[in-house]
């Protein structure tokens, strides 16, 4: 939680009959071991085993192990920029970007802004994945949320015993590391806001969130007036990587670095966890802890306003080059404890719009690694160019479900431009990851090869014979694929609803011709299906 995070609190109800209440979302010094976002803070580790690195240490510490994306997109002030979550999710399946859709408006400003609705239409909503909130906890009851809470099934509620033998007892919603308990309900209300961001209900009320179909895992780390110890937060962290959290949401953090929570954070990026981690509200030109972890591990989030300007309490992104983007901050609505909602700011509230779309991403390719997640984002969001996309599709080709791209794929594009011997042979022993890479490199070039791709000479029998929808999708949004001349059922058997949704979105699937029984009987999300094409199912 970061100081200043609220400057003017609206609680509604759900009928959003507004009460002026106090701020609730700051850190609160108490006892010894605080963390904020003061300008002046410091931290005091209640816990023998916590080193302090506050000697002489500064935030960006980390430069042995700088990204390497693309500098000339980067700027010390807002980093990237602002994600893009419909360039993001599409690039995780190789292809460019998704077409915009209509503003939603409203209180859903903020999934405009970073372009959610697109990737929802495609069928993407956070499917499958599990985003962790570290923070003061998460009323698990409220209305748009209790559908959406991670359960640890492992465990029998109420016995008294570990059942899943992972050191807490009836962990059954997650792990109270502030009281050490098994209580993980919010009586702070800045969990339960960060939820509803993440992943608020799509039930035509109160705050639909990024990642609207995601798993939300209690983790909590700060008591009631949001103080915690690093100690308490990097176990939490460990927790969530140990139980199944695909993304980490924080929305904390103080002035100094610490060796047990950088551990911990590096921790979840070796076993494919992406932290996501606010920068803090003092204005400063670069980052707090752990957002500065951002230079080898995670996200770190700068806040915007719904113009996209950086807010003024946003700390910057810095000199140093670390994976920073930016995100809505100002004036958030979302969720607070027992049912009510309220208007926030803060980088707080910028962060789970980012675990948002990370969210979205993995139910798109759910492969992706930390250090992939984290260059799609980078080279996606606002500040990226044209020139960064050559670069990424072969990057992004190895975390498909196929085999990764050959050299022969880069070989072939290369002398392309000089040969008129463009032969479908070439092509004939090629893995989709092969061709669907090599369209994306080529399709955006002036070579030989681009002008003929459109002429689908390379894309024959022989070479779809063990395509999957997953393929045809990186092909799709490269404007390979225009008919349905190749969608054969031998080849739509394997599809999913996801992959039909991919295909719907570029306007592919226009007719039921090749959306028979047979092959609505292999998908694996109905609803998705018939809400893109009841007209086909009804």
């Amino acid at each position: 939680m970061l100081i200043d995070d609220v400057k003017n609190n609206v609680l509604s109800t759900q009928q959003l009959n507004a009460t002026s209440i106090s701020s609730l979302d700051s850190f609160n010094t108490k006892d010894s071991h605080s963390l904020n976002f003061s300008r002046s803070n410091s931290y005091n580790s209640d816990d023998a085993d916590v080193h302090l690195l506050n000697n002489g240490d500064s935030k960006n510490s980390n430069n042995a192990t700088k990204n390497a994306f693309n500098a000339q997109n980067y700027n010390s002030t807002n980093g990237y920029g602002l994600i893009n979550g419909a360039a993001a999710v599409a690039r995780a399946i190789g292809q460019n970007t998704f077409a915009d859709v209509p503003a939603l408006g409203g209180n859903n400003w903020g999934a405009d802004l970073v372009k959610a609705p697109e990737v929802w239409a495609h069928g993407y909503t956070g499917q499958g994945v599990v985003v962790a909130v570290v923070d003061t906890g998460v009323d698990y009851n409220h209305e748009d949320l209790k559908n959406n809470i991670w359960t640890n099934t492992k465990e029998i509620a109420g016995n008294g015993i570990d059942d899943d033998g992972n050191g807490y007892v009836d962990d059954n919603y997650g792990w109270n590391f502030a009281d050490k308990n098994n209580n993980t309900l919010d009586n702070n209300g800045h969990g339960t806001h960060v939820s509803g961001t993440i992943a608020g209900e799509n039930n035509n009320y109160g705050v639909t969130g990024i990642a609207y179909n995601a798993k939300i895992m209690p983790v909590k780390v700060l008591d009631s007036s949001g103080s915690g110890s690093y100690s308490s937060i990097s176990k939490g962290i460990r927790y969530a990587v140990d139980n199944g959290a695909n993304v980490i949401n924080l929305s904390l953090g103080g002035a100094s670095s610490n060796r047990a929570l950088e551990s911990a954070i590096d921790y979840a990026s070796s076993k494919g966890v992406i932290v996501v981690m606010a920068a803090g509200n003092n204005g400063d030109s670069s980052p707090d802890y752990p957002a500065s972890y951002a230079s080898k591990s995670g996200i770190a989030v700068g806040a915007v306003d719904k113009n996209n300007s950086l807010a003024d309490f946003s700390n910057r992104s810095g000199t140093n080059e670390i994976s920073y983007v930016t995100a809505p901050g100002v004036k958030v609505y979302s969720s607070l404890p027992n049912n009510q909602y309220a208007t926030y700011s803060g980088t707080s509230m910028a962060a789970p719009h980012v675990a948002g779309i990370v969210a979205l991403m993995l139910s798109a390719n759910p492969n992706l690694t930390d250090a992939q997640v984290r260059q799609i984002v980078a080279e996606t969001s606002e500040n990226s160019t044209q020139s960064t996309q050559s670069t990424n599709s072969s990057n992004i080709s190895s975390s498909m479900p196929s085999q990764a791209m050959s050299t022969t794929s880069h070989a072939y594009a290369d002398t392309a431009e000089n040969s008129s011997q463009s032969t479908i042979s070439s092509f004939s022993n090629f893995k989709i990851s092969n061709v669907s890479s090599l369209a994306k490199q080529v399709i955006s070039s002036n070579n030989l090869l681009a002008r003929n791709a459109t002429a689908e000479n390379y894309l024959t029998s022989q070479t779809f014979s063990s395509f999957n929808s997953f393929n045809f999708g990186s092909l799709i949004g490269q404007g390979i694929i225009k008919t349905a001349q190749y969608l054969t059922p031998d080849t739509i058997s394997r599809f999913n609803s996801y992959d039909v949704g991919s295909l719907i979105g570029q306007g592919i699937t226009k007719t039921a011709e090749y959306l028979t029984p047979d092959t609505i009987s292999h998908f694996n999300n109905y609803k998705v299906l018939k809400g893109n094409v009841n007209k086909i199912l009804s």
